[in-house]
């Protein structure tokens, strides 16, 4: 905005004290990044560092990109929205806010919505309904609301989950706990490797600058990610077999048993491949301060977890790491022209605009690449699709179904074979639908979305504005 559309005022809402979303909420121990920050950073920002990062670190790094743009003086702190509405008549939003600071309600108007709230519930996290949860009399804590003043030194803790967050604080907990065991209901793919990128490290060493080695690394680690996922579906057995190879040299155990903790029902990136960097994960295991159990809960107990299987795991401390809640939209109303949005009965253009909702983008990144890719491929069209609107004096844009687009099957935001996490099944019901054409649909392919969105014409019939598609206001005009 600042740099696209400078003639454009604009201001930040976030409900926090501070800035640093996931990673100021998420505390627990270890907290790092599951992507590379190669691609994760943002592209007009060179990332000088490991390639997966700390919370701390990654907090740093979005310090310096507020300081050094000047964005700190858009960004209200403590302003929690609590409902938008849209007026065709006034073509603006009236955004109400509580305001942290003194409980008082403030009133905003804007003219256009970027919205910038992620997908899950920063308060309340997912924990399934265990039996007998209430009887447990050791501390339980989801790892989303971990709190550092916690003591774990010594203690034998059980961690239930099995993706990136488990993994995370697992070989953490291993430093300091007593053991640690990682209860799981099924298995995940893990990628263990080195934590550093060897380009950019050769690039320091032959004297390149940073914002060189940051392009050429950020275009090889892309360039990486899309081979290796296209690789996940087209021979999924080879790459599964390459997984286990890395498992077994960071571990130096070249008969390392993979069944039945380590052996998924699902191919690769069907759900999200998680990174061990240094394999930390596996050398835990092996080490002795961490075992699997592959099972699921038949109920707590009074000092532990009893499972189907019959095993008694006994814990200081349970850690559930069952993932998040998702939050459409932020789980902010909205209206238009004072009708509630329900967002399951829009369809979404390119997951990021929906029908019927005029002037407002959602991001929604990519499960497989790291979501600043779109966040940046999304800026470039969002900053044109402004000055469009401009040119030709138009006040309001929405997308609607073109009449060649009025028999496309309507389909939920995804399919289950493409992707399937938990969270991701348990709220689709909530999200927007897609059609079966690619301007319909987010198709959580970075690859194929980084050519195609500086492509999107719009003049294209999708788009309305004004309530009318450009071709019928020019035909007007020319009337």
């Amino acid at each position: 905005m600042k740099s696209q559309c400078p003639d454009k005022s604009f201001l930040v809402l976030e409900a926090k004290d501070t800035f640093g979303g996931t990673w100021d909420t998420h505390k627990y121990p270890g907290v790092r990044s599951d992507s590379d920050l190669y691609s994760y950073g943002y592209r007009f920002k060179p990332w000088v560092g490991a390639p997966i990062a700390s919370g701390a670190d990654i907090l740093k790094y979005l310090g310096e990109v507020i300081d050094d743009n000047g964005i700190g003086v858009h960004i209200r702190y403590g302003h929690r929205i609590i409902s938008c509405a849209w007026s065709r008549t006034d073509a603006r939003w009236t955004v109400e806010v509580k305001r942290a600071s003194d409980g008082a309600i403030v009133s905003l108007t804007a003219g256009f919505i970027w919205g910038c709230q992620g997908y899950y519930d920063h308060e309340k996290p997912y924990v399934p309904d265990w039996p007998g949860l209430s009887d447990y009399q050791g501390r339980f804590v989801h790892a989303q609301l971990w709190d550092p003043a916690i003591d774990y030194a010594g203690k034998r803790i059980v961690v239930i989950g099995s993706g990136a967050t488990a993994a995370t604080v697992i070989p953490a907990f291993a430093e300091k706990a007593a053991h640690v065991t990682m209860l799981q209901r099924s298995p995940t793919y893990f990628y263990c490797n080195e934590n550093r990128n060897e380009l950019a490290d050769r690039l320091r060493e032959i004297g390149i600058d940073e914002p060189t080695i940051y392009r050429v690394v950020r275009a090889q680690v892309m360039y990486d990610q899309g081979i290796i996922t296209r690789r996940c579906e087209t021979e999924p057995d080879v790459v599964v077999e390459e997984l286990k190879s890395l498992v077994r040299a960071f571990t130096g155990k070249a008969d390392f048993e993979f069944e039945p903790h380590f052996t998924p029902t699902y191919r690769p990136w069907q759900q999200r491949v998680g990174f061990c960097p240094d394999g930390d994960l596996f050398r835990a295991i092996v080490s002795g301060k961490a075992s699997v159990v592959t099972d699921t809960i038949e109920r707590f107990t009074q000092t532990g977890v009893r499972t189907t299987g019959g095993q008694e795991l006994d814990a200081d401390i349970i850690v559930a790491a069952t993932g998040f809640r998702m939050s459409v939209m932020g789980d902010i109303p909205f209206e238009v022209d004072g009708k509630r949005v329900d967002w399951a009965e829009t369809i979404t253009y390119r997951g990021m605009m929906m029908t019927g909702v005029p002037n407002l983008v959602w991001v929604m990144g990519y499960f497989r690449a790291s979501w600043t890719l779109r966040v940046d491929i999304m800026g470039d069209f969002v900053t044109d699709l402004l000055k469009y609107m401009d040119e030709i004096g138009a006040g309001r844009v929405e997308v609607a179904l073109r009449p060649q687009d009025r028999d496309m099957a309507i389909l939920p935001w995804i399919e289950p074979e493409n992707f399937n996490p938990g969270y991701l099944m348990r709220s689709i019901h909530a999200m927007p639908r897609r059609g079966d054409k690619p301007e319909w649909r987010h198709n959580q392919d970075y690859w194929a979305e980084k050519d195609a969105f500086p492509l999107i014409d719009p003049t294209d019939a999708a788009f309305l504005y004004d309530g009318s598609p450009i071709a019928h206001r020019e035909a007007v005009a020319a009337e």
